[in-house]
């Protein structure tokens, strides 16, 4: 079974001439008839939340109102990467907790949404058992931001969100275009050190990646990421930041990866 999921950059890149911008990629998103017909994300993104509301949600689950249904995709949108508060969620939609259970299952079910769980080598030191939500298209995700133009994206608050969310969603996407099942993680202990994001897929070298949207590089931006590795075995060269930067070179504490050579990894 090989999950099929919107195109990955590498994908698309190759179903263009010329190279692909990182950022326009970000805002268009990879569904596939989007970009074999060269049509608008206004024109796309509408028709393709209607028809799979009508056709697969209403089908799957009891949704009587529509209009809390999509309110919950603006919600979720707005907190992309963040953690999962299920009760603030049913108190903004006025939609109950069973409920916001059952439509968040559904999402991911679909492939619209994933989960991302927190990692812990010990116990004692693990802050929460809440996941982060991340949506695989962040075309999609920039249709619900109301992100509409290049321009708007760049000077957006939510940028370094749908950043962070393209390159969790690429990697992840790089692993199932493979044949293989991400084993995909953020860290966040008790001290409040975090780490965006622990790619485990392959346990024996597994890596630690920081996700900033700024078009330049600072030391404290890894400042987490030595500690952190050396407690839980991530070797030093299996620790990177991953920015907006022009190309790809080595820092004194990791590998600072421009975003599209990650992204053709």
């Amino acid at each position: 079974i090989l999950k099929l999921l919107p195109f990955s950059f590498r994908e698309a890149e190759r179903g263009q001439q010329g190279q692909l911008e990182v950022d326009l990629f970000a805002l268009e998103g990879g569904y596939p008839r989007l970009r074999s017909a060269g049509m608008p994300s206004s024109v796309y993104f509408p028709s393709y939340i209607d028809t799979y509301v009508e056709r697969d949600v209403v089908g799957l689950l009891d949704v009587r109102n529509k209009a809390e249904f999509h309110k919950l995709l603006s919600i979720i949108a707005q907190s992309a990467g963040a953690l999962i508060n299920i009760s603030s969620l049913s108190r903004d939609t006025g939609v109950n907790v069973s409920t916001i259970k059952s439509w968040l299952s559904i999402l991911e079910q679909s492939y619209l949404t994933f989960s991302l769980q927190p990692y812990y080598a010990n116990a004692r030191k693990r802050l929460t058992k809440t996941p982060k939500l991340y949506f695989y298209d962040t075309g999609l995700l920039c249709y619900l931001l109301k992100i509409g133009s290049l321009e708007q994206l760049l000077e957006s608050p939510y940028l370094g969100a749908v950043f962070e969310n393209l390159i969790v969603s690429e990697t992840a996407k790089s692993h199932l275009n493979v044949g293989e099942n991400p084993e995909l993680y953020f860290y966040r202990d008790d001290g409040k050190r975090e780490i965006d994001l622990l790619d485990c897929t392959n346990s024996g070298s597994p890596k630690a990646i920081e996700i900033k949207s700024s078009r330049t590089y600072h030391d404290k931006y890894a400042r987490h990421l030595q500690a952190v590795c050396d407690e839980i075995d991530i070797a030093k060269d299996a620790r990177y930041v991953v920015a907006r930067v022009d190309s790809t070179y080595e820092s004194k504490d990791c590998s600072v990866v421009s975003a599209r050579d990650w992204l053709l990894r």
